[in-house]
Parts: C-alpha cells; sequence; structure tokens
C-alpha cells in the first residue's frame, strides 16, 4: 500500500471509529503529519483527557499510551507497536519508592510522567520536563523529596532553584548521550546559533552551559516556541532528532542543526504509519492499567495537571 493510500485509510478510519490520533514530536515524520494532535508529554496528558473520542491510537511509546488510559478511562486507549519501550520509565520500580517512603513517612516523591503506572501509583505527584520547576517550587519548603527517574532533569532542577533533593539513580539513554563537549564541539562549528536543549541531557546542569548566554535549556515544546519567536535564524537542537521535522515546517526560513545524528530514540520511531493503520483497523495493542493501581496512579496525575 502506497503512502497516500495509507494516510486516507487512516482517515476514513479515524471517521469510522471516531477515533483520533496522538503523536509525540519524537515520532516518524510521516506519522506526525497525520496525526490529530502534535505535542509533548504534558500536552499530550492533557489532550487525552479532553478528547472527544471513542478511540485513541498513540504514537510515542508505552508509559505514553498508559498514561491517556489512566485519564480517560472509557476511551480504549491504543499503542501502535509492541516493544515501544522507554529506558527512563523501565529504570523505575515501584518497589524502590515504597521501601523509600517507608523510610522517610514525610517524604515527598515526585515522579516525571515518563514512568510506568505502578510507579505512579507510588507518587506524591507527577511533573513533566515543561512544568518540573515550577511542581517543585510550589512544594513546602521543608519538605524531603526524591525526584523520580531522571537524574539529569533533577540535577537541573536543583541547580535552578537551589533546593536539594535525593534523585533516583536513572536517565533517558538517548539524552543522557548529550554531554557539555558535544555541545561545545557544535557551538565552535555554529559561534553564531543558539543551542536549545532538553533537560534530560547529561549536561543539564554545567555551569559550563548553563551560564552561556547563547544555551537555552527547554522542554520540547519550549524548544519549539523559542526557535519560533527568536529572530535568531540558525539553532542546534540538542534533543531528539525527530523534532526537527516540526521545527523546520513551522520554521521554513531557519536553519536548524541536530547537536548530533545519533539522537534517535528507536522506540519511538516503531509507530509507522502503517501500524498506525493497522491498530485503527483492528483496534489491537489496547492499553489497560489494573484496576488495583489505577486509581492510585491517577491521583498525582490528577495534582499536576490541576496546578
Amino acid at each position: 500500500m502506497t503512502r497516500e493510500e495509507l494516510v486516507q485509510k487512516i482517515e476514513e478510519l479515524k471517521k469510522e471509529k471516531n477515533a483520533i490520533v496522538l503523536a509525540h514530536y519524537y515520532s516518524n515524520p510521516d506519522v506526525q503529519d497525520i496525526a490529530d494532535f502534535l505535542g509533548d508529554s504534558l500536552e499530550l496528558s492533557r489532550k487525552a483527557g479532553t478528547a472527544e473520542a471513542d478511540v485513541i491510537v498513540f504514537a510515542g511509546v508505552h508509559f505514553m499510551a498508559e498514561t491517556a488510559a489512566l485519564i480517560s478511562p472509557k476511551k480504549k486507549v491504543l499503542v501502535p507497536a509492541l516493544g515501544a519501550g522507554c529506558t527512563l520509565a523501565d529504570g523505575a520500580c515501584g518497589k524502590d519508592l515504597a521501601d523509600w517512603k517507608a523510610a522517610n513517612p514525610d517524604g515527598t516523591i515526585v515522579s516525571y510522567v515518563n514512568t510506568t503506572a505502578e510507579v505512579k501509583s507510588h507518587t506524591d505527584i507527577c511533573c513533566t520536563s515543561a512544568n518540573a520547576l515550577s511542581i517543585v517550587k510550589g512544594l513546602p519548603a521543608d519538605a524531603k523529596v526524591l525526584f523520580v527517574p531522571d537524574k539529569n532533569l533533577g540535577a537541573y532542577i536543583m541547580s535552578q532553584t537551589g533546593r536539594k533533593m535525593e534523585l533516583y539513580d536513572g536517565c533517558c539513554k538517548v539524552h543522557d548521550q548529550v554531554t557539555t563537549e558535544m555541545v561545545k564541539e557544535m557551538m565552535a562549528k555554529y559561534p553564531d546559533a543558539d543551542v536549545l536543549i532538553h533537560p534530560e541531557s547529561a549536561c543539564s546542569s554545567d555551569p559550563e552551559i548553563l551560564e552561556n548566554p547563547n544555551c537555552y535549556m527547554y522542554s520540547t515544546s519550549g524548544i519549539l516556541r523559542h526557535a519560533t519567536e527568536s529572530p535568531k535564524k540558525q539553532f542546534i537542537i540538542a534533543t531528539e532528532v525527530g523534532t526537527l521535522h516540526k521545527l523546520q515546517k513551522d520554521n521554513p526560513g531557519k536553519e536548524f542543526i541536530p547537536v548530533s545524528e545519533k539522537i534517535v530514540c528507536k522506540y519511538m520511531k516503531l509507530a509507522t504509519l502503517e501500524a498506525v493503520y493497522e491498530a485503527l483497523r483492528d483496534e489491537k495493542f489496547e492499553v489497560k492499567v489494573p484496576a488495583e493501581i489505577s486509581g492510585r496512579a491517577l491521583e498525582p496525575i490528577t495534582r499536576m495537571m490541576s496546578k
């Protein structure tokens, strides 16, 4: 089946089943182009909750679809590809949090949305890279905080707030490749460019980066906003390369240079156009959260969404 035929079939199935396709900025470009809504984790979480659809096809990784299922329990949530995991989400387990909470009954667990429902069920409040700073700033000053699971994002938050937190030893294996040395090398090649960096990156708390006036730390949505609003014409993009598609589409007169062509999440690329079509056609790979944890897992997401 040609690309055009696949797109037509997907559009027909969406109408027939009252379905929408949500896609993350890291997904394949042709999937981004047919998505009803494109966003980062926070934007997609909100859309899953407000969309008037019976079926949601989530072109992302499993924890994202799981979050959508928690927020929208009456909707059928499908993930196009089995095995679309996440090194960050898979790096944390609920038992570790339960043990920490038992040892620190007055502690507060702040979990990134990039976690499993099991981890969320032991969490006090969730956050995303877009709102992590405001969530942490809003906690009581005397609260002992465990930030889960991304140590790079956690270190960045501490650098910006001066607040000490215990950091879970986890990271995104993709963003963890973005080092200070890599950024400096690209800045030397493109001295007039702004450098837009995701805070999951290994360099996110390095003063050498944070104090450089041409470096900016943003969630994916923040990267897109800066690129559109800035009068600059050249940008080094230090996040997953899938983001370049949207950047170039929205800003045809500007140049976007990946900090490295190797910053690729293979799991995000599993949701192909054909996989989206098959998921819609067969309504397969439905994501369900066990009833015994769904209520507890939803609570920290609800707290985050109310902020």
